[in-house]
């Protein structure tokens, strides 16, 4: 067996801890898996002080990032303390000097993937999408021989949580976060969650995978969960929907483009992602050959993560026995993203309208106006309860964002009560 290849890691919070853990249980399996034992070589850390998850000699614990990750005798590198900087430093360092990279940053990936790319060292980055379902891995190398038309999923878990628990018990939107706040599922600070900015992340990559293109996260259409009530669940509810925070990378009609957008939307109670519970996260990748593919598993926590990271470890470690490198950034599609307002999608809206004749001719005639086709309408109470509830057939989104500007000036509408897209039913 050869020599042991030693492996520096960065952080060593609930996935580092994970990390180390796995490592150390799992070390002769590891070692006959990749030909060589793995032997951890230094983790760095801010605080050395701090009480750690996970037992291990303190003497590799360190503050010098940098020098950890340019010693000569490190061969890997694993970077989980996540964020922009010092991680897109210290990857870049590490790749200088000759390292193998393993990383879970989206968010670095998302914003500046092609720097990271450049940098020249294997890099793998599983854990950045999904946690421990295998996701990036089937794009990038099962599904090279085929055409990906879309890739459909939910990709973040603390939404999934939250939404699920207002669809299964009536809570609240607050309700709900405070709930998988204390259960450790929604950061005290939920905004890069509930406002879907984690998501976007994790649809750039998907999307620069999926279609051999240079996607970041501000190419995202996003959209968050706060604005939806307990009221738009259960009206949602009694219609066979449910309402989902998804992740969408589709190839356009003419595959000239791609969209690439996040946002919730109402799926049918019969489609397989509207079975989806609390935190897990599932994705559809449809290609022409293939036909669909569905992943499903937990997206998040520790373990599942570490399980990623574990993965990506072995693969960058026999491929460094071999001296070869996994599949390098595949962007020769070039294919622009295109605005949100270009995507074709469909919508259902709610409007509290004045009950009297007519109502519903000028409704319609307005949307036909936008080139807005009507699949179904009803009206709902009387009165001041009166309301109309119509779904589209598809429509550009800026047909329909128009249509919904021209409802705002009908002296008949007294409020747009909701609005939301429909996926999975077409």
């Amino acid at each position: 067996m050869s020599k042991p290849l030693k492996v520096a890691l960065l952080g060593c919070g609930v996935v580092g801890s994970q990390v180390i853990k796995l490592m150390e249980e799992q070390a002769d399996d590891l070692a006959a898996r990749i030909g060589a034992p793995l032997e951890l070589a230094g983790v760095a850390v801010r605080k050395p002080g701090r009480k750690r998850e996970v037992s291990f000699d303190p003497a590799l614990l360190t503050t010098d990032a940098e020098g950890l990750v340019t010693r000569d005798d490190v061969d890997i590198v694993i970077e989980v303390i996540g964020g922009i900087e010092p991680a897109r430093s210290l990857i870049l360092a590490a790749m200088a000097s000759g390292k193998s990279v393993v990383t879970a940053n989206k968010a670095l990936l998302a914003e500046d993937g092609a720097t990271i790319h450049a940098g020249g060292g294997d890099l793998y980055y599983e854990a950045s999408v999904a946690g421990a379902i295998p996701l990036l891995r089937p794009l990038r190398e099962s599904l090279a021989g085929d055409r990906v038309k879309r890739v459909l999923g939910i990709v973040n878990g603390t939404t999934n949580y939250i939404l699920d628990k207002m669809d299964s018990t009536g809570a609240s939107f607050n309700d709900a976060l405070e709930e998988a706040q204390a259960l450790g599922y929604a950061e005290a600070d939920p905004t890069a969650d509930v406002e879907g900015f984690d998501a976007a992340a994790k649809a750039a990559i998907l999307a620069g995978l999926a279609f051999h293109s240079r996607v970041t996260a501000a190419d995202v259409h996003r959209e968050g969960i706060t604005e939806i009530t307990a009221t738009d669940v259960a009206s949602a509810k009694a219609m066979g929907y449910v309402i989902k925070l998804l992740a969408i990378c589709a190839r356009s009609d003419d595959g000239r483009s791609i969209g690439v957008r996040v946002h919730p939307a109402m799926i049918p109670r019969t489609h397989p992602l509207a079975g989806v519970r609390e935190a897990y996260n599932a994705v559809f990748v449809e290609a022409e050959s293939a036909g669909q593919l569905m992943f499903y598993g937990k997206g998040a926590g520790g373990a599942p993560t570490a399980s990623a990271v574990l993965g990506d470890l072995v693969a960058v470690a026999r491929n460094r026995l071999a001296r070869t490198r996994g599949p390098e950034e595949s962007v020769y599609a070039s294919l622009a993203v295109h605005p949100m307002g270009e995507t074709v999608t469909r919508c259902h809206v709610s409007l509290d309208v004045a009950d009297k004749p007519g109502v519903l001719a000028q409704v319609a005639t307005l949307f036909a106006e936008h080139d807005v086709s009507i699949q179904t309408v009803r009206q709902e109470g009387h009165g001041d309860d009166a309301q109309l509830v119509i779904v589209t057939h598809r429509a550009t989104d800026a047909a329909l964002s128009a249509t919904m500007e021209g409802l705002r000036r009908l002296d008949i509408v007294r409020a747009i009560a909701s609005v939301m897209r429909v996926e999975g039913d077409d």
